[in-house]
């Protein structure tokens, strides 16, 4: 590991990806020198004459990381002594500062790129794609495998925090040996009785039979409740009727708001839809309300009525 930069600007607001950024500049020094003094300090910690003890040239050589948190929010006469100090850093200390990017502070941020700074840029995923090549990274930084629909089956269950995200990957690597497919995340996230029930939709609408029926068997052994997996079914189904027929002129946000899904899985819609005809929507929907009614007490046997309708919608697909 080469001995980190004299002066590190961490550019960003998610809060995960900095503190990784500065977990590895400290242990990047630490592996060049393991007694080295870190000052991990937010703006309500630092004044004037915190700077000169923690910049100052040590007696003894010894080497130390200064890290400044948030330092878009040093008052101006701080940002200045900062902004001083850049201009002829010390030879035996590490900077780095954390900025969240925006306009506030930026005289310094500028004042950093200046001198030299290595700038780290830690923007957090913002669309679901993102978030799943976040999943992927994870595992793929320890070494190990997780499939697409596996993926996004964990980014569906823990939601958009990335710290859970992060933290959910991490319980899953530590728990599981080998590729990880959307069964093992079933069987983790078995609280998130949606996640599943997508698994089973989105299996279901590609004609992939039985997939579809094994991650039926996973969601119902973990508890999810018939009437979600249902549910789930109906929202794969009626995307797929807006994805298939678009309405003329709609436009990209409009067509999401009817398909009732976030924009960025369009795409996902419309790579499902391929296959499907009208008939095949049509029929798809009859079985449905029929699945519903069976579920909600006109039948005797909720999870054969999932079943029947599993094998019927994937049937469905390519129907004419």
């Amino acid at each position: 590991m080469p001995a980190p930069a004299l002066i590190t600007l961490i550019v960003g607001d998610e809060e995960l990806l900095v503190d990784r950024a500065v977990a590895a500049v400290v242990a990047s020094a630490r592996e060049e020198d393991p007694e080295v003094d870190v000052h991990d300090l937010v703006p309500s910690q630092v004044g004037p004459t915190t700077l000169v003890e923690v910049t100052s040239p040590s007696l003894f050589g010894d080497r130390r990381v200064v890290v400044i948190r948030s330092s878009q929010d040093l008052v101006k006469d701080l940002a200045a002594t900062v902004t001083d100090y850049l201009r002829a850093p010390a030879d035996d200390v590490f900077m780095v500062l954390t900025h969240a990017g925006g306009a506030k502070g930026k005289a310094l941020l500028q004042a950093a790129v200046k001198a030299g700074a290595l700038r780290v840029d830690c923007k957090g995923p913002t669309k679901g794609p993102e978030r799943v090549a976040f999943v992927k990274g994870e595992f793929s930084s320890a070494g190990r495998q997780i499939t697409s629909d596996a993926a996004q089956a964990l980014v569906d269950a823990v939601g958009t925090e990335l710290r859970e995200i992060a933290a959910a990957c991490t319980q899953l690597i530590a728990d599981t040996q080998g590729r990880v497919d959307a069964a093992a995340v079933a069987r983790y996230h078995s609280g998130k009785a949606e996640a599943s029930g997508f698994s089973v939709a989105d299996r279901a609408v590609e004609g992939r039979l039985a997939e579809a029926l094994e991650q039926l068997r996973w969601s119902l052994a973990v508890g999810t409740a018939p009437v979600l997996i249902n549910s789930a079914l109906a929202g794969a189904v009626r995307g797929i009727a807006v994805a298939a027929q678009p309405p003329r002129g709609m436009n990209e946000a409009e067509l999401a708001k009817r398909a009732k899904v976030p924009p960025w899985k369009l795409r996902t819609l419309r790579q499902q839809a391929r296959g499907w005809s009208a008939a095949g929507v049509t029929r798809a929907m009859a079985v449905i309300a029929e699945t519903d009614a069976l579920i909600k007490g006109a039948g005797r046997d909720p999870e054969y009525a999932l079943e029947r309708a599993v094998i019927e919608i994937a049937r469905a697909r390519g129907a004419r």
